[in-house]
């Protein structure tokens, strides 16, 4: 799982402030920084002044510079033409082209000799725009996506939206980053958030992060001007094609514990009324599961089949469908309730674990 933050030259943070952002950021093994060179409320002498040093520490830390340009960059930035050298000069590996471009522009950029990665508006991606670009024979390994954050309240995407433009995506052999909001400093003028989903303008860090690779986007960016210490490693153990999901944990047995501590594998022949773990029955080792807190299996319980369930013992389930206690089956944990829709992505042959509070 690539890891993003953003930087925005001439807006709230001091000088200062964005170069221990980046440095901290690597730290945490922070790949990529986000920079948009067309924000209306920039001041545009900070950013002139800012720009060359600031990606030169990113460079130092080996960050690759994703910069969100249009048409009105090359104004801000003095450039007469557009000219990829002079980016390159700058020390940006990746332009994302917003808007003004179409695909025969796209295309030639693609194949550019400077090493400079092209990069699409996912949240604006359509399927014609990529039939175009394969029809002009763009070059489809120098380009990935990113969708669009929405700093005004209401206006972020669904996750339905997201899900069929990646799909787009992803069938072109293209990799995906989406956006999530710090609940730290948040960006001006609105200072409401950087999601690109709506429905994680006010999750903190966690949440959204581990949505989103459960959707399987690909990199994952913190869109706000500074998040914290905390944000950022929460951010970096981010894990790629596994559920993760934070529960309660209601057993003292310390074989238990660390039976759950694992990462498993959802069955591939799906029950009707639970998530079934394919290897929990196999890490038992000899060790007997006695009955203990068998009470009703509400959904998002996290259950373990005791030795009354004979050849079952060990059995780990999470519950989808709500049943009635049975002596048989010891209730370990509960999925927390804000966490439950994560459920839905843990999907035969999916690897899922859990984040105990």
């Amino acid at each position: 799982m690539k890891t993003g933050i953003a930087i925005y030259l001439g807006l709230d943070n001091t000088f200062e402030e964005n170069i221990q952002l980046i440095e901290t950021a690597a730290k945490y093994g922070v790949q990529r920084i986000f920079t948009s060179l067309h924000i209306p409320e920039t001041d545009k002498s900070s950013l002139k002044k800012q720009i060359s040093e600031v990606l030169n520490i990113a460079k130092k830390n080996n960050m690759e510079v994703i910069s969100d340009i249009s048409p009105a960059t090359l104004e801000i930035l003095g450039i007469e033409k557009f000219n990829l050298s002079a980016f390159q000069f700058l020390g940006i590996q990746t332009l994302r082209l917003d808007y003004g471009y179409d695909a025969e522009q796209i295309t030639k950029f693609s194949h550019n000799t400077k090493k400079i990665r092209i990069q699409l508006n996912a949240s604006t991606i359509t399927a014609r725009l990529l039939m175009e670009l394969m029809k002009l024979g763009a070059n489809f390994a120098n380009i990935d996506a990113l969708h669009n954050f929405y700093p005004r309240e209401g206006t972020g995407i669904s996750e339905e939206t997201l899900v069929r433009k990646n799909s787009l995506l992803h069938k072109a052999g293209i990799r995906v980053g989406a956006f999530i909001p710090s609940q730290h400093r948040r960006r001006s003028p609105l200072k409401a958030g950087l999601p690109t989903l709506e429905m994680h303008r006010h999750n903190d860090v966690s949440l959204a992060a581990r949505h989103l690779a459960a959707i399987g986007i690909d990199s994952i960016f913190i869109g706000d001007s500074l998040p914290s210490i905390e944000e950022l490693e929460t951010l970096s153990q981010i894990k790629e094609n596994e559920i993760e999901v934070k529960a309660q944990l209601l057993s003292s047995d310390e074989f238990t514990r660390n039976l759950l501590s694992h990462t498993f594998t959802a069955r591939v022949d799906e029950a009707r009324d639970a998530v079934r773990a394919q290897e929990s029955r196999s890490l038992l080792n000899g060790t007997c599961i006695k009955s203990a807190n068998t009470k009703v299996r509400s959904y998002g319980s996290i259950t373990l089949d005791n030795e009354d369930y004979l050849r079952y013992m060990g059995e780990l389930q999470i519950i989808k469908m709500p049943q009635p206690a049975d002596k048989r089956v010891n209730v370990v944990g509960k999925v927390l309730n804000n966490e439950e829709f994560l459920l839905n992505y843990i999907i035969p042959g999916k690897k899922f674990s859990f984040i105990f509070e």
